[in-house]
């Protein structure tokens, strides 16, 4: 390949390479060449043409295949259009010759089709330059056009389409000529043709005026007919020409316009020409008058579809400022085409119009229209729909004949504008709230009057587009329930009112679910009411009892939707109902059958139906109620209703054939219950069900030819391609989708379901269809759990359809697979197998015949089934037979059908048994299916056999690797020889080289033979992006985005970027999500680089004035710019959700980097306010210094409409879901800066920070917390909530001691103040409540009185709190109260502990606030504010109880929740307690537990006294008991947290409820409370201890050691007094732990509990301290670390509270854990002692030489530690020191308690002695040799003589001279000799002089010993005298050189070196 990369072509090596290969050869050239020539040097490139331009002619005439064409004659043009153009006429005629020619041999139409593509190339780049060749060239291509095949007509079509687009107005000649061709061909045979056709024509009415003038009836007729027949693709190219030459008729061009004033067509022509295709097709305008009268054929639906579409086009092209205009005579034209006869004259058609209807108006009003605009226009269908029904009164008034008609055709236009209206108010959501709010519109009104129009569809739309008010609206929910409750309590005798009223309430039930706030818990008891009533009374009036029992019914099916906590209450009625309206008995049965006429059949089974629709809505959602005894009371009725069924055919023939559709209605009911239930609970009626479902399916009763609707969806999604279902996947599905005809009024029970996803309103399919859905569904849920004999006996049956004939068989043979689909499914899913040989027979049978079925979707479900049954049946040999057939049949057969059925047979074994289990197979079927696919006759053999192959090579995985290059090099053949317009195929080998892709997968990275592979992968993808055809070039992007994956290096970014932008223009949905997945993709990976490209490419369309002139928006704000404004024109759910993950990822990459760009985004999306006017220009908000910008972007809007760059259409302003998505982008930014940067919050490093844009985060915070849009309010305080959080303490250098945020204090409090106001939600009251409170605690504001006003919004909501429960009128649901109260009392908290925070703080003298001022502001609340507190963690510690105990819960609730919400309670509880528990322990704390405040505690809550004694209310209690309540509580609330925290507990939470304990036990009520109980402060230890085990950070250890030092305190405080209290000594010696015997007892004991406690700590920190480490054998010895700064703090707490510990214990006790604790304190020493730079001492050895245990114990530990620490023993000078005052501290005490062990230290001392001694003494004698440098270690020095000095004093007399021994001799060397003594350093002089003085002291001390050591060495005599001398001479050499000096510092006199692990 790297030899086709040059200039010339390489004719050598195109020589050496094989035939093969040739071609793909020749394409890669030509790709590099259309690349470098455009890059190339013009001198080069002169030089060279007469080479090139040999070669590239040279080359037409080699038949090249289609994309090659395209290339070379784009190259040949760009060439002429770089270098000379002397030869150009010469080429030129060289192709027209070609044309000419007569040679219509198949192998010369590649060189004809080359030549026509190089004509079209030349005009269209060079145009006018060409001059006046024109007329022959144009006249040339209409000859060739009329004897051309379709391939040579479509490609001619092409080239005169460029002809005249480079020609321009110049050709105006030829145009009639053009035209005349043209249009003949518009209904040519071949679709591709007719797409072409419309191509041109479209390009032609760009400068032929007639078209739109004189000729355009004539085109709309042409139009009409060529969508006749169509296909998708002629649907939109046809309607992309009739829309833009209608709009060009209303609207011509300027220069046209003046050409021909006189003829301009007006509105009202141009619909009426549309309407008529609408209306009657293509049948023309003019037919004879007879057929007109008798009604006509009705219109094609492919007709409609595409007038439809066209009509979309229209109001595009002229824009939306256009469709604001003129909205109201569009409006009222489309409600008449819905009204009219003739798009009504069947039921189905009717429905089928009024989508073509509502997608006109969703697709212009929900697009073009910005949100302002679409409430003009909502008030617009307000009008409309109150005329019609204005009419429709009139008419039932005025009883005239025609009503019937009227009412019938009015029905169709309610329908449709009401959900135009309700998907209008649905999508503006909040925004909507003024069209609801003006009086003057009525909406409201307007839709409820419809709730009475005779009409049940019209009653049903009324009652969805209430629903979709409700949801949009929330606060509208309750009141629109009320007032339907009362209009059906008040209009109970008209049928249309209980009828329309409960649709309405039905409706609005079943939109609670998307209402988070919900509703009142009493509308469900309204509701039921309601129902029952209707039903009681039902039976009272015949003309209202179907019309009542129907809607009785409804009600209670809609209540269900409530969910369980709800539906709880009123579970006893309903299955008493469910159970009376069915009979009890067999006996009863037959009796009912005898009685009757044919109306109380109907109501019965009405009834019935109704009764079992509300139980399949009860299964469906209230899983959890579903008991088994619940179960089996629903049996009951429903065997009943099985029973049943089997008489009702009987009944039906006595009273008449009407009943039928009840019945079904009834069948229906039951299979949709039994598909919901355990297959268990009725397995003794599968019998007579699966008879009953075969029989529903093969259409046994039924002589309508219903087929299923759930074929296409049994099958797998991937098979699409054959079944065409990938319109569903297009723009346009609503219409294109040809199965569905769906309405609300084929069953009302779906208003209240959930709508299913990407759907924008129920469709349910009409009765017949869904009853046959429905059975064969519970077929594929029973069969795989009845026996096999049944089994076989209901396959065999299916065999049934040999006796039926044409379209019947067609249907039963539909329905008999789906219905087999399903079961193979529910067998795979169920995970058993078929059954034995003769079930397998039947199956087989069924399926091998159907794959020879001329019904393509057949052939497809047959593959599909026969890939199940391989599944299921799991046996090689079962496999292998199935495979053998499909091989023969291959083999053999020359049909298409049969070879399309058996090679997808091939790929569905593969798929669903998967490589391994037919590997063996795969050499067969690759070779089989690679020849099918080189079948050039039939496409549909190759698109078949492809796409089997991709399934193979998707299924195989690695297997398939031996494959790959025969299977690549195929896929290139083909797509370089295969014709465009056969896309299947194009489609196909894309899927093919995807599976191929990912087969060789990371190798593709490699750089040897894998190179090939991978050059041709990457040739495949370029000329699949050169398709015409959308969905060809989205497989093309999925191919690149896998390579991309596998070998990111290889593929080219500068190329890729630019062509994805261009495709989020595409008017074809599945190539914009290609594109966006694709963009997603690599922006994960290189955002920066993609950002790059895209703006690259908006700089060249800027710079390139041709005419393929990209029509792409990009302007400043770049790719991200473009992907905001598709955020607010998509609809579709997966590729929005895709735009958000590109631009998340983008922002995670990019936004740190580029802060102004992307907050300017943000805040450009959030700033577009829709009040300027309907279609807002959205202009960029331009500051003063962006006015030097003004050049570069004055015309470009940021947002782009639909593509067009017509500048006369202005975008809409962005919606409130992209500006929500921008409020999160702006939380994003802020978090990731933070996370990059701390800069970013400090003003003195500026450069692009944050906080320099903090004017602007606030600005938009701001806006979005003050929008209509209740969802952007939230985004906003959230915001709000992180920027105070964010730059709380970042200081304004400009002012000292002041915080940037203070200038805003009057913004936040305008954020805050309308999220208060009485209408606001609960949700969002309660967030403005958590930004208070962060607000008030954030410190910002130290001025009182700013405070106020912030502060005051929450005085004003602490007021609503205390009105109690039941005050005010609800709108929503308890549990929203529950919410708002509870998030007020925990903002109340936070402002109380933050300000507790903040006087700890203030002792440090930090903060700025004076620490009353906040405690000003909560004071006055306070009594109140506590009480409330404690009432809420009442109930909170009652809803924490365990299920069991639910029968202890106050049967009214508690203070904050009622019973009902009970389970949404608990969640906004959980969210809140934690600051409450807080708060409420600094009251207690702060007023010593409440004692002043007197006894108003009692009634806790305002309404009522939760969580007392019943009864006991009365009784006043003591103080002591209510400290216990209050502390038991407390305590209660906090142990039960603690013990088990859910991960997902903020970590806040934890330290909260730490905090709290420790500031209740500072409090001597709580100590004397924890310390009488020992066990309560046992069980808090465990606790503490578990919570260590399981939370990590540091803080909340910290916390933890503080509360058990709290707790080990109190203990501590209650033995003192215990002791005081006994004052005889006797009886001390048992006081405290360990009592007489020291034993502690592990559960019982504190003592225990803390150590297990602390050593857990300990061991966490230092692992070295646990010896089974040190044993282990990998273990390697550590040197001592530094330990962190918060673990060091942690270990030094735990030592401390160690040593309180021995205070607790008894002597006993205390000698029992003695050891242990000497052992750790020892442990800690040694492992932390290390020397620290600036010579201070670590925390944790602090602590632990602080820990001043007894003397004895002290003493162990110091000698223990120094005896284990190595030779070069202790460094840190402190640490030798604190060792030696222990020692001596020891020994001088004269403490009674070491006077009592005295003889004990006399034992003791010997071996101390022994072990002090001669390690002292060598250090110390070390000391003459090196003398100390610095103060401190002369310091150190002198503690070790006087250590020395006192052991000399405790030795005993016989040993003192041993001793001395020792001393002397060292105090002696440290002598200076009197002539050094004058030079030696201040340090040093000081040594000398401590020597000579305790020389002079000790021998008065010891006379004999002293002088019995002086005598034995002469030389330390002299060397004493001379130094006595030398002092007595100069007294002032006595130096005060105490100052301590720098910390740098000689190697120490001593070093700890020891290392445990």
């Amino acid at each position: 390949m790297e030899l086709a990369h040059s200039l010339l072509l390489n004719e050598d090596a195109l020589a050496q390479i094989t035939e093969a290969k040739r071609p793909v050869f020749i394409f890669e050239w030509l790709r590099f060449l259309d690349k470098v020539l455009v890059a190339a040097n013009k001198v080069d490139v002169k030089e060279k043409q007469k080479k090139l331009v040999e070669q590239l002619t040279g080359l037409i005439s080699s038949a090249p295949g289609p994309p090659t064409r395209k290339l070379l004659a784009k190259n040949l043009a760009t060439l002429y259009s770089i270098g000379d153009t002397f030869t150009v006429f010469q080429t030129l005629d060289k192709c027209n010759d070609i044309i000419k020619s007569k040679d219509d041999t198949p192998a010369y139409l590649p060189t004809k089709l080359a030549a026509v593509a190089c004509v079209g190339a030349f005009y269209e780049k060079m145009g006018r330059m060409l001059g006046s060749s024109f007329p022959d060239t144009i006249n040339n291509l209409l000859k060739a056009l009329k004897s051309a095949e379709s391939q040579g007509r479509g490609e001619i079509l092409l080239s005169l389409q460029k002809v005249l687009s480079g020609l321009g107005g110049a050709a105006a000649s030829c145009h009639r000529d053009i035209y005349k061709n043209a249009r003949s061909l518009l209904t040519d045979r071949s679709m591709a043709v007719r797409c072409a056709v419309a191509k041109c024509l479209l390009e032609l009415q760009n400068e032929a005026v007639f078209m739109w003038t004189t000729e355009l009836e004539n085109v709309a007729t042409l139009c009409f007919k060529a969508l006749e027949g169509s296909n998708y693709g002629v649907r939109v190219a046809v309607a992309k020409l009739l829309g833009t030459v209608m709009a060009t008729a209303l609207m011509p061009k300027q220069a046209a316009g003046r050409l021909q004033s006189g003829f301009r067509a007006t509105l009202e022509e141009v619909l009426e020409l549309m309407a008529t295709g609408f209306l009657r097709g293509g049948s023309g305008f003019l037919k004879s008058g007879g057929e007109m009268l008798k009604g006509g054929g009705s219109v094609s639906r492919e007709v409609r579809v595409g007038v439809t579409q066209a009509y979309v086009v229209f109001v595009t092209t002229l824009g939306g400022q256009w469709l604001e205009r003129n909205f109201a005579t569009f409006l009222s034209h489309v409600l008449d085409l819905v009204s009219h006869p003739r798009a009504t004259q069947t039921h189905v058609e009717a429905v089928y119009s009024r989508r073509c209807v509502s997608f006109m108006l969703r697709a212009t009003l929900g697009g073009l229209l910005g949100e302002k605009a679409q409430i003009a226009a909502g008030k617009e269908i307000c009008q409309a729909i109150s005329k019609q029904m204005r009419a429709v009164v009139n008419d039932i008034s005025g009883e005239n004949k025609a009503g019937a008609g009227d009412v019938s055709a009015s029905q169709h236009v309610m329908v449709c504008a009401l959900k135009e209206l309700g998907s209008l108010v649905q999508s503006l959501s909040a925004t909507a709230s003024p069209l609801i709010q003006e009086p003057s519109v009525g909406l409201l009104e307007t839709v409820t009057s419809v709730l009475l129009h005779p009409s049940m569809a019209a009653r049903l739309a009324a009652a969805w587009c209430l629903r979709c008010v409700a949801v949009a609206l929330p606060y509208q929910l309750t009141p629109l329930l009320d007032r339907c409750a009362e209009r059906i309590n008040n209009l109970k005798s008209s049928p249309e009112a209980v009828s329309g009223y409960s649709f309405a309430m039905a409706a609005l039930l079943g939109g609670v679910h998307q209402c988070p706030l919900g509703i009142p818990h009493t509308k469900g008891k309204l509701v039921v009411s309601i129902a029952e009533d209707l039903l009681r009374t039902a039976a009272q009036n015949s003309r209202l009892s179907l019309q009542r029992t129907q809607a009785g019914w409804l009600l209670l099916g809609a209540l269900m939707t409530l969910g369980p906590s709800l539906v709880r209450y009123h579970l006893p009625k309903m299955l008493l109902l469910w159970r009376n309206v069915f009979p009890r008995s067999q006996k009863e049965l037959e009796a009912e059958k005898a009685r009757g006429d044919s109306f109380t059949w109907q109501v019965t089974l009405e009834g019935r139906a109704g009764a079992l629709c509300a139980m399949r809505s009860f299964v469906a959602h209230c899983p959890e109620l579903l008991t088994e005894d619940v179960i089996r009371r629903l049996m009951t009725p429903i065997e009943c209703a099985m029973t049943m069924m089997s008489h009702v055919p009987a009944i039906i023939k006595v009273h008449g054939a009407h009943l039928k559709a009840s019945a079904a209605m009834v069948r229906l009911r039951l299979y949709d219950i039994l598909a919901l239930l355990p297959p268990k609970t009725y397995e003794g009626s599968f019998n007579a069900l699966l008879r009953e479902l075969v029989a529903e399916f093969t259409l046994t009763d039924n002589s309508a030819n219903t087929t299923t609707s759930l074929l296409r969806s049994l099958c797998h999604y991937d098979d699409s391609v054959l079944m065409g279902s990938w319109l569903q996947e297009t723009d346009h599905k609503s219409i294109e989708d040809q199965v569905s005809c769906g309405a609300l009024e084929h069953d009302p029970s779906s208003i209240y379901l959930r709508v299913p996803v990407g759907e924008a309103i129920p469709g349910p399919l009409p009765l017949g269809v869904s009853v046959i859905d429905a059975s064969v569904a519970l077929f594929g849920v029973v069969f795989p759990h009845v026996s096999f004999k049944h089994r076989q006996g209901a396959l065999s049956y299916c065999e049934c359809i040999k006796q039926a004939k044409g379209v019947r068989q067609q249907a039963v043979q539909l329905n008999i697979f789906t219905a087999v689909l399903s079961a193979l499914k529910g067998l795979a899913e169920n995970k058993s197998t078929l059954g034995p040989e003769e079930v397998r027979k039947s199956a087989l049978a069924l399926v091998m015949g159907a794959l020879d079925n001329p019904n393509p979707i057949l052939r497809c479900a047959a593959g599909e089934a026969l890939g199940r049954m391989a599944q299921v049946v799991g046996e090689a040999t079962f496999i292998a037979r199935m495979a053998q057939t499909s091989f023969d049949k291959l083999k053999s057969a020359r049909d298409v059908v049969s070879r399309t059925g058996h090679s997808l047979a091939l790929g569905c074994l593969h798929r669903y048994v998967g490589g391994i289990g037919s590997g063996q197979h795969l050499k067969t079927s690759v070779s089989i299916l690679l020849a099918l696919a080189q079948d050039g006759s039939s496409h549909e053999v190759q698109t078949w056999a492809l796409h089997s192959l991709a399934l193979i090579v998707d299924s195989s995985g690695p297997m398939y690797r031996g494959y790959v290059e025969p299977t690549l090099s195929l896929v290139l053949t083909l797509l370089l020889t295969v014709p465009p317009s056969h896309t299947e195929v194009h489609q196909c080998l894309g899927r093919c080289l995807g599976a191929l892709i990912t087969t060789v997968g990371p190798e593709l990275q490699g750089n040897s033979t894998i190179s090939t592979i991978r050059s041709s992968c990457l040739v495949g993808c370029a000329i699949m992006q050169d398709h015409s055809d959308s969905l060809v070039q989205a497989a093309a992007i999925s191919c690149l985005q896998q390579l991309h994956m596998f070998a990111p290096r290889h593929v080219n970014l500068s190329s890729l970027v630019p062509c994805l932008c261009v495709h989020l223009c595409s008017s074809h949905l599945l190539l914009r999500r290609a594109a966006v997945a694709c963009l997603r993709q690599l922006a994960q990976r290189e955002a920066a680089e993609v950002c790059e490209y895209a703006m690259s490419l908006a700089k060249r369309a800027g710079d390139s004035k041709d005419s393929t002139a990209i029509n792409l928006n990009i302007t400043e704000t770049g790719l991200e710019g473009v992907l905001f404004g598709m955020l607010d024109r998509e609809t579709d759910r997966k590729l929005c959700s895709d735009i958000h993950d590109t631009l998340g990822h983008m922002l995670s990459s990019l936004a740190v980097e580029k802060l102004s760009h992307w907050l300017k985004l943000c805040k450009d999306v959030l700033a577009a306010t829709t009040d300027v006017g309907g279609a807002v220009v959205f202009e960029v908000q331009k500051d003063e210094e962006d006015s030097e910008k003004k050049d570069e972007m004055d015309d470009d809007t940021m947002f782009t409409g639909l593509g067009e760059d017509d500048k006369s259409k202005p975008s809409v302003a962005p919606r409130w879901v992209t500006r929500v998505f921008a409020a999160d982008c702006l939380c994003r930014i802020i978090l990731l800066c933070e996370n990059a940067d701390k800069t970013h919050f400090d003003l003195a490093a500026a450069r692009d920070l944050l906080v320099l844009h903090l004017s602007d985060l606030i600005r938009m915070a701001f806006m979005a917390a003050t929008d209509h849009s209740n969802q952007l309010r939230m985004a906003g305080l959230q915001a709000l909530e992180d920027i105070i959080k964010k730059f709380a303490s970042v200081p304004e250098p400009e002012f000292p001691g002041h915080v940037i945020l203070e200038q805003y204090q009057a913004n936040v409090g305008a954020a805050l103040r309308p999220a208060f106001s009485p209408d606001t939600p609960s949700d969002i009251t309660a967030k403005a409540c958590q930004v208070c409170s962060t607000w008030i605690g954030s410190g910002v504001v130290s001025d009182l009185n700013d405070l106020r006003r912030v502060h005051n919004l929450l005085v004003s909501s602490l007021d609503k709190v205390q009105a109690g429960k039941g005050s005010s009128s609800q709108l929503y649901s308890e549990s929203a109260t529950t919410m708002e109260k509870l998030a007020v009392l925990k903002a109340w908290a936070e402002v109380r502990w933050k300000m507790n925070d903040d006087e700890d703080e203030e002792d440090l003298g930090t903060d700025v606030l004076p620490p009353d001022s906040l405690i000003t502001l909560v004071q006055p609340e306070l009594p109140s504010l506590s009480r409330l507190w404690l009432a809420m963690l009442r109930d909170y510690a009652l809803l924490t109880l365990p299920a069991e105990f639910s029968s202890q819960l106050p049967p009214d609730g508690g203070a904050f929740y009622t019973p009902e919400t009970i389970d949404t309670a608990r969640l906004h509880y959980r969210s809140s307690w934690a600051p409450v528990l807080h708060a409420v322990a600094l009251w207690l704390n702060s007023t010593g537990f409440g004692a002043g405040v007197g006894q108003e505690e009692v009634s806790s809550a305002p309404s009522k006294p939760p969580g007392l004694p019943q009864g006991g209310s009365t009784t006043i209690k003591t103080f002591e008991e209510s400290v216990k309540d209050r502390m038991h509580l407390m305590l209660g609330v906090s142990i039960e947290f603690l013990c088990f925290p859910r991960p997902e507990e903020p970590i806040e939470h934890v330290m909260s409820c730490l905090r709290a304990l420790c500031t209740l036990l500072e409090t001597p009520c709580a100590k004397t409370h924890i310390a009488d109980d020992q066990l309560l402060a046992v069980e808090l230890l465990n606790v503490l201890h578990r919570l260590l085990l399981t939370r990590d950070p540091p803080a909340v250890q910290l916390q933890v050691t503080a509360v058990v030092q709290e707790t080990i305190r109190a203990a501590h405080d209650h033995l003192q007094r215990q002791k005081t209290e006994d004052g005889e000594k006797d009886s001390q010696a048992s006081l405290g732990e360990g009592g007489d015997t020291g034993e502690l007892v592990p559960g019982k004991s504190l003592v225990f509990a803390a150590m297990e406690l602390l050593v857990f700590i300990l061991v966490r920190h230092l692992p070295q301290l646990n010896t089974r480490v040190k044993e282990s054998p990998s273990h390697v010895p550590l040197r001592p670390q530094r330990l962190p700064e918060k673990s060091a703090r942690l270990v030094a707490n735990a030592v401390s509270i160690l040593a309180e510990l021995p205070s607790l214990c008894s002597p006993a006790g205390s000698m029992t854990i003695l050891p242990t604790v000497l052992f750790l304190v020892t442990g800690v020493l040694k492992e932390t002692a290390v020397k620290t730079p600036d010579n201070s001492v670590p925390v944790p050895v602090a602590a632990a030489l602080q820990t001043e245990i007894c003397l004895v114990s002290m003493l162990t530990a110091i000698t223990l530690f120094l005896l284990s620490a190595s030779s070069e023993l202790v460094g840190v000078t402190v640490l030798q020191k604190g060792c030696m005052d222990h020692f001596r501290n020891a020994l001088n005490s004269s403490d009674p308690w070491s006077s009592s062990v005295k003889r004990k230290i006399r034992a003791l001392s010997t071996p101390y002695i022994h072990a002090l001694a001669p390690l002292m003494v060598e250090k110390l004698k070390a000391v003459e040799r090196s003398r100390p440098g610095t103060a401190a270690e002369l310091q150190a020095v002198q503690e070790g003589i006087r250590v020395l000095e006192n052991l000399v004093g405790m030795g005993e007399d016989q040993n003192r001279v041993q001793l001395l021994a020792l001393l002397v001799p060292t105090l002696v060397s440290y002598l200076l000799d009197e002539n050094s003594i004058s030079s030696a350093p201040q340090v040093s002089k000081g040594l000398h002089e401590f020597a000579l003085q305790n020389l002079m002291r000790i021998g008065p001390l010891y006379p004999a010993a002293f002088k019995i050591v002086i005598g034995a060495a002469p030389e330390l005599k002299t060397r004493l005298e001379s130094a006595i001398r030398a002092n007595q001479a100069s007294s002032k050499a006595k130096a005060a050189a105490r100052q301590a000096q720098p910390a740098v510092q000689a190697a120490p006199t001593i070093k700890l070196k020891t290392s445990f692990f």
